[in-house]
C-alpha cells in the first residue's frame, strides 16, 4: 500500500487513509470505477451486499495484486444471528473473488430486529477464523456500540457514519477515540447540500489553490477521519487521493466545523418530494 498513508486499527491491520466507495453504481460502473482508482493508486475499495455491485467491484480486483487492496464489504439484516455473518462473507467474497476481507461491516444497526449483537459474535468468530482481518460497523450510534462492548468486550474496529462539515458527528467521534473505534465517513463531500459551493469552503480552497471537494476531505483527514468519497469521474478519483501534500490551519479545520448542521440543498437542485 505504499504512497497511501495508512491508520492501524485496533487489531493491528493497516488501512488506507482515504478510498473509493462505490454506492450506488451498478456492477458495469463500478468494474470501471473501481479499475481507475487502482491505477490512480487508491488502495481502499468499498462495497456492500446492498449495492449489488460486488459483481463488477469484483471483475475490477483481479487486475490488482490482492495483498495490495484493502477491501471492505457490509451485509444486510437477513444475517443477523450468530452463524449469518459466516453466510454473508461466503456470498460476498465469491462475487468479490477474493479468499479473504480486510473490513467487513455489519451495515445497519436494524434495532427493531435486536439481533445485531448476535451479528457481532459472528464476526468476531470469523476474524478469529483468519477469514476477515478486521470487524466493524456502519451506521451504528454509540448506545448501539457501547452495548456491543458490554456485552462482548470487543470494540469495532471501524465504524461508518454519514459525516461531513455540515454533519461532523462530534460526540460520535469523540466516542469513537475513546474506544478505539475509527471513524470512516460515507458521504464525506456533503452530498445533496451545497457544501461544497459554500463561501467558507470556496474561500479556503482558493488560499491554497485546491478544489473544494479537496478541502473537505482535507478537513477529515487532518482529524484521522478516513473518507471514502464516490465518484465514477477519472478527474475526480484522482483529486480526491491528492489530499496528503497540504494542510489546513487550525483556524481553517474550526471554520469548516462550524459548518455543522447549515447543509441546504444545491441551489440548482430540484427540491420536490422533499
Amino acid at each position: 500500500m505504499s504512497q497511501v498513508p495508512t491508520v492501524t486499527l485496533s487489531h493491528g491491520t493497516a488501512m488506507p487513509r482515504v478510498g473509493l466507495g462505490t454506492s450506488p453504481l451498478n456492477d458495469a460502473d463500478a468494474e470501471r470505477a473501481v479499475s481507475t482508482a487502482l491505477e490512480l493508486r487508491y488502495r481502499l475499495i468499498d462495497t456492500a451486499e446492498n449495492y449489488r455491485n460486488e459483481v463488477g467491484v469484483g471483475r475490477a480486483l483481479r487486475n490488482a495484486p490482492r495483498d495490495q487492496v484493502f477491501v471492505t464489504s457490509k451485509f444486510n439484516k437477513r444475517w443477523h444471528s450468530v452463524d449469518g455473518p459466516r453466510q454473508a462473507f461466503e456470498a460476498s467474497a465469491e462475487k468479490l473473488g477474493v479468499e479473504y476481507l480486510d473490513l467487513l461491516l455489519i451495515h445497519w444497526p436494524n434495532p427493531e430486529q435486536d439481533r445485531y449483537v448476535d451479528a457481532w459474535q459472528g464476526l468476531i468468530a470469523l476474524r478469529e477464523a483468519g477469514l476477515v482481518r478486521a470487524i466493524g460497523t456502519s451506521n451504528f450510534k454509540p448506545t448501539h456500540l457501547q452495548r456491543l462492548i458490554d456485552d462482548t468486550g470487543v470494540a469495532p474496529e471501524v465504524n461508518q457514519v454519514q459525516l461531513s462539515p455540515v454533519w461532523t458527528k462530534a460526540s460520535e467521534r469523540a466516542f469513537h477515540e475513546r474506544h478505539g473505534i475509527v471513524t470512516e465517513a460515507w458521504s464525506p463531500l456533503g452530498k445533496g447540500t451545497d457544501l461544497l459551493s459554500h463561501a467558507t469552503v470556496q474561500e479556503i480552497a482558493k488560499a491554497h489553490g485546491r478544489s473544494a471537494g479537496q478541502v473537505v476531505l482535507r478537513w477529515e483527514t487532518q482529524q484521522n477521519v478516513v473518507p471514502i468519497p464516490k465518484s465514477a469521474n477519472r478527474e475526480r478519483i484522482a483529486e480526491n487521493l491528492a489530499v496528503f501534500d497540504f494542510d489546513l490551519t487550525d483556524s481553517e479545520l474550526a471554520s469548516l466545523a462550524a459548518l455543522d448542521g447549515t447543509g441546504r440543498p444545491p441551489a440548482d437542485s430540484d427540491r420536490s418530494g422533499h
